[in-house]
């Protein structure tokens, strides 16, 4: 004999988290660890033009969190979680990512003439459990840019 299972779509979105509200409660929480860290925040969201895709299409690139930690102006990805049974949150910086928030960087620093700072990419990873305070990481320098820098032939290589 067969079991039928049925699936009632009537208030699906109960169920599922709202990932913009999840998103915005980690980003305060980041601010507040940076602040409590010693960091001093420059500006949140901010969101420019970066070029176009391969189709053509315009494309924008933002970053959750521009801050200075001493000397270093720290470029910051926020990646906030409900849970971390599946992968973690900083699973989520994938290489994609990271090349939108370098270009969105050096376009950071290109409009504000910041060519001498020190500067680095950190990612906090927060987790909200129900039942137990919010996990938050920072991974400072999570990557640099050098992995992002077209390599140039030189005449050495040239037949």
């Amino acid at each position: 004999m067969s079991e039928i299972f049925s699936l009632d779509f009537k208030d699906k979105h109960s169920t599922v988290p709202d990932t913009r509200r999840v998103g915005e409660a980690g980003e305060k929480l980041a601010s507040r660890f940076l602040i409590k860290n010693g960091y001093r925040l420059v500006v949140a969201n901010f969101k420019v033009p970066i070029g176009r895709n391969s189709r053509g299409v315009s494309v924008s690139g933002e970053i959750d969190l521009i801050a200075i930690d001493e000397e270093t102006l720290c470029f910051v990805e926020v990646k906030t979680r409900s849970s971390d049974e599946f992968a973690a949150p900083i699973a989520a910086v994938d290489l994609r990512k990271q090349r939108q928030i370098t270009r969105t960087a050096r376009v950071y620093r290109k409009t504000f003439r910041l060519d001498d700072i020190k500067f680095r990419y950190d990612v906090i990873s927060i987790v909200l459990k129900k039942e137990s305070k919010p996990k938050i990481e920072i991974f400072k320098g999570f990557w640099n840019e050098s992995k992002f820098r077209k390599k140039f032939w030189t005449d050495e290589f040239c037949l």
